[in-house]
């Protein structure tokens, strides 16, 4: 797979104000599977310009491999999960259509990024971003994609781990992720991971200025 270049498309879609209730600043990344947008949020993790504190999802799925409890996933029973929902503790959650298992991220996650002095970062997908901005609308969202579908198959193929069926059904899920694209407030056309990360920070900067103006 080539390495990808990033192209912003700014649309803003409020005030341009990132913070919400009590001072949050929230930062949400969706984008199909395939697009880089894993590596663009590791990479902007590590940068220092903004600081951005990665918000742990929440799951009732087994760990796998070496994950660890609180750094890569906080591992809930099902029963603890669905208390905490019922409790509205999370920002967004959902379940995975047959799997029976949960994902979602606490509302405790956006604290500790604002008790931070920081963005709390959500890589999240297009579902779970319209429940954060239902409850938080000042949230700077941001969806990244590929230039065209040809391009995102392309990728698909590229990774040769996946089997037909499988890339079919990324492909589909990619088509009605892109029927939601203009509910976010900026587009960020990825073909190229370093231009992405400043991009997106180019963006985040901006959003503070006006905050501060």
């Amino acid at each position: 797979m080539s390495e990808l270049t990033l192209s912003a498309t700014s649309s803003p879609r409020s005030s341009g104000r990132s913070a919400g209730a009590k001072g949050l600043r929230i930062v949400v990344l969706s984008g199909p599977s395939g697009t880089g947008k894993s590596t663009i949020v590791n990479r902007l993790a590590a940068q220092n310009e903004v600081k951005l504190v990665k918000a742990i999802s929440a799951t009732t799925r087994a760990p796998r491999n070496q994950e660890r409890q609180g750094v890569d996933y906080y591992f809930l029973s099902k029963e603890e999960f669905l208390r905490r929902r019922d409790a509205q503790e999370f920002v967004e959650c959902f379940e995975v259509h047959g799997s029976e298992k949960w994902y979602g991220t606490l509302k405790s996650e956006v604290q500790r990024a604002h008790d931070c002095g920081g963005w709390a970062m959500l890589e999240i997908d297009v579902q779970g971003a319209m429940q954060v901005v239902a409850l938080y609308p000042e949230a700077v969202t941001i969806f990244i994609r590929t230039t065209s579908e040809v391009e995102f198959e392309q990728r698909l193929r590229a990774r040769g781990t996946e089997s037909e069926e499988v890339i079919q059904r990324r492909l589909q899920t990619a088509r009605r992720e892109l029927e939601m694209v203009d509910r976010y407030r900026y587009q960020v056309i990825n073909d190229d991971l370093d231009r992405a990360t400043s991009e997106i920070v180019q963006i985040l900067k901006g959003v503070e200025g006006n905050s501060n103006a």
